[in-house]
């Protein structure tokens, strides 16, 4: 068949994915094409908006770099990322909800010892974090890996202004010990605006959308046996619990980072100025095994 319409053009592509050898792959390119041509038709998608569409696409490409990751940015703002982690993370009692990895993440992140202050040259309000880790159901975990990265006081995080800050900063990996507890101590994190100088921030302004997000501690949680939990804990106090522009917020991920005065703080360190301390439990998910 030679002749296609704006009918007959749908059923020619998928037929055209039909020995592809990856079921799997063929599955989704078969379901890829026949909503993506619905959704041309539904719209009834003009030539010019076909192509600015192409050159939207084109931008996000361009402005991803190591450190920044436009691509991930969209998916998120359309609710993909939290949508696909919905589905890929349907939680047993007593393990820790989920939410979007973001775009700041780093594999290099320097462990360093409980206790330890990873706020490098950022300053601001000293924040106390206290935590354990445990298998849903089940004990403690010793020895579990605590990934950790925040915003600063400006909402920025290191990787936006290692220049300025000569390195990394406000993130480390930590190690559960033996009754499966970690500890550190940072600054608190402010809000802030995701990246909105490319071609998301250009779709958010033209559909009235802020783009904002709460003030959050990012967690990524690793231990043998168990599914490795990808999560933030959001301050209660904070703005935009309601709209985070990433759709990122859930109830059971919202905690108080309570407000201390000068003086003893809750792992032993004299403090000369208020600070915040935040504590956390966080339970992973086992991995099922076969027998």
């Amino acid at each position: 068949m030679r002749d296609f319409d704006e009918f007959t053009i749908t059923r020619a592509v998928i037929d055209r994915f039909a020995d592809t050898p990856d079921p799997r792959l063929r599955q989704v390119m078969t379901s890829l094409v026949r909503h993506l041509h619905d959704f041309v038709r539904d719209v009834d998608l003009s030539f010019a908006e076909w192509q600015q569409a192409i050159a939207f696409l084109t931008r996000t490409g361009q402005m991803c770099d190591a450190h920044r990751q436009e691509f991930i940015l969209l998916s998120d703002t359309l609710g993909v990322s939290m949508l696909v982690d919905a589905i890929n993370h349907r939680m047993p009692e007593g393990a820790t909800e989920t939410t979007v990895l973001g775009p700041f993440y780093v594999k290099e992140a320097p462990e360093l010892p409980n206790g330890a202050d990873i706020a490098g040259p950022l300053e601001g309000t000293p924040l106390l974090v206290t935590g354990s880790v445990a298998s849903a159901g089940g004990g403690m975990l010793a020895g579990a890996t605590v990934d950790v990265w925040h915003a600063d006081e400006d909402g920025a995080y290191d990787v936006q202004q290692l220049d300025a800050l000569g390195g990394l900063a406000g993130r480390a990996r930590f190690r559960t010990d033996a009754e499966g507890r970690f500890h550190f101590w940072t600054i608190m994190p402010a809000w802030y605006p995701i990246p909105d100088d490319g071609p998301v921030g250009d779709m958010l302004k033209a559909a009235a959308r802020h783009p904002n997000r709460p003030a959050h501690v990012h967690f990524m949680i690793a231990a043998e046996g168990h599914e490795t939990l990808i999560t933030h804990v959001f301050a209660a106090d904070s703005p935009w619990l309601d709209s985070d522009a990433v759709f990122g917020v859930k109830n059971s991920l919202i905690a108080e980072f309570a407000a201390h005065p000068a003086g003893p703080a809750p792992d032993g360190r004299r403090m000369e100025r208020p600070f915040r301390h935040l504590a956390y439990d966080f339970g992973l998910k086992p991995v099922r095994t076969r027998d």
